[in-house]
């Protein structure tokens, strides 16, 4: 084990500060990365807060990781020494049930490792994130990461990227297929550029009008207000696909209206409060609300593939470690353009 230089947190109240955490010694199969750059996602925030009821403390956050690989173990076939490379939610899983034999191992039926709080089947501890100076992860769990692309704007691809571009991928979205993107925030942004990459017709759905000019921006072909009743009406019965990336309550229902027959909705924001929607809401038009969580492995992969070919990035804000409560706050008001990133050298 050795000892590594940490940002997390100690309690639910306490703020983000540095600590000293153990990483293993990297074993044959093992690949350490130097940490270049690790994004900040809302899951980060509710953990070290315990919004979710079940952090383990100390934690340290952080599961979009990109970085340069350090050292190998000497069975590692996939990466060498110098090699650039990422890690995002998941560093582990059973590897054994159908869903990891597909390569969903997002949906692991014995229970997905994720990059921190998690039970570390290795050391036996606990995981712990990206906020550090380096991390030890099974090869399998290594993602190769493209040198065409600002390496600090792909840290988000690792988890918003892979959230949004999941359920596109899934259901079929390309050329033909007329998306809608509920929520302009660090998912939705990622949402719009990946469709718009498959060939979609995008429109983005916002009840702020001031998202409209950087929606445009970021090559949505539409904008609607969801507050204007004429604009909204023009798009009843339109979409094949409906992106809800918002984690406020909302109602569901509103949005079902928006879609043709057989369109679906699928959510990837977690809002606090149970949805409620009437069956007949679904039947008039085989209508479906689904959802999605992130993407395994093999998937992950190739989200990041396809960002190195269609040249996307997430809009980021680089910060030093040292201003990560304020980010903190700062998210909390939606008071960033579109995912903060931190620069691992000023730890």
């Amino acid at each position: 084990m050795a000892a590594t230089k940490a940002y997390g947190a100690q309690s639910a109240t306490s703020p983000i500060a540095p600590l000293t955490i153990e990483r293993r010694n990297p074993k044959p199969h093992d690949v350490q990365i130097e940490i270049l750059y690790c994004g900040i996602c809302h899951s980060d925030l509710h953990t070290a807060r315990n919004e979710w009821h079940g952090t383990i403390y100390p934690v340290v956050p952080g599961h979009e990781i990109v970085g340069r690989v350090m050292a190998v173990g000497n069975h590692v076939k996939k990466f060498k020494v110098g090699d650039l490379a990422g890690v995002g939610c998941l560093v582990d899983s059973c590897r054994e049930c159908d869903n990891c034999k597909e390569g969903l191992e997002q949906y692991c039926t014995g229970g997905a490792t994720f990059t921190y709080n998690s039970a570390d089947k290795e050391s036996g501890g606990l995981t712990y994130g990206g906020y550090s100076k380096s991390i030890v992860t099974h090869e399998d769990f290594v993602l190769r990461v493209s040198d065409k692309l600002l390496l600090a704007g792909v840290a988000p691809l690792l988890c918003a990227g892979i959230t949004t571009y999941s359920p596109l991928r899934h259901w079929k979205v390309g050329k033909g297929t007329r998306v809608g993107v509920l929520g302009l925030g660090g998912l939705g942004h990622m949402g719009v550029k990946l469709a718009v990459a498959m060939g979609a017709e995008v429109t983005m759905l916002s009840h702020s009008p001031s998202k409209e000019q950087d929606a445009k921006r970021l090559g949505a072909h539409k904008f609607i207000l969801t507050s204007n009743e004429e604009q909204v009406k023009s798009v009843h019965h339109y979409f094949d696909f409906i992106l809800d990336t918002v984690s406020a309550n909302h109602d569901y229902n509103f949005y079902l209206g928006l879609l043709r027959t057989n369109g679906v909705m699928v959510c990837v924001g977690v809002p606090d409060a149970p949805a409620q929607v009437p069956a007949g809401h679904l039947i008039f038009g085989r209508k479906s609300i689904a959802g999605s969580l992130i993407g395994g492995i093999p998937e992950t992969q190739e989200m990041l593939d396809f960002c190195a070919e269609h040249n996307i990035v997430s809009d980021i804000e680089l910060i030093n470690i040292k201003d990560i409560n304020e980010a903190y706050e700062r998210m909390l008001k939606g008071d960033v353009r579109y995912r903060f990133v931190i620069d691992m050298a000023t730890l």
